[in-house]
C-alpha cells in the first residue's frame, strides 16, 4: 500500500486516483500520522429480477401488519421535528 502525505495528494490527485482505478490502495498520512485510505470500489452487480419461489403468495394475497393504534398526529410530530432542526 502507498502512502501519501495530504499535500502530495492534493498536488498529483489525478495521478493518485488512476492507481486506485488500476487497484491499488493509498493511505493518506497528516504529518505520518494515517488518517483516511482511498480504495477502489469493488464491481457492482447489476439488479437481478428474480422470480417468487414456488407456492409464493402473491403479493395482492399478503396480509398486511395491523395498524398502530398511535395517539399523535404523525403529521404534527414530523413538522416538529423539521422545525427544530431550524
Amino acid at each position: 500500500m502507498r502512502q501519501i502525505k495530504i499535500a502530495d495528494l492534493k498536488a498529483r490527485l489525478s495521478e493518485h486516483l488512476r492507481a486506485v482505478r488500476g487497484g491499488e490502495t493509498i493511505a493518506v498520512l497528516d504529518r505520518d500520522t494515517p488518517i483516511a485510505h482511498i480504495v477502489p470500489i469493488r464491481e457492482r452487480r447489476a439488479l437481478q429480477v428474480r422470480h417468487p419461489k414456488p407456492g409464493a403468495r402473491p403479493l395482492n394475497k399478503v396480509p398486511l401488519p395491523k395498524p398502530a393504534n398511535l395517539t399523535i398526529d404523525i403529521v404534527d410530530l414530523l413538522l416538529e421535528e423539521r422545525q427544530n432542526q431550524r
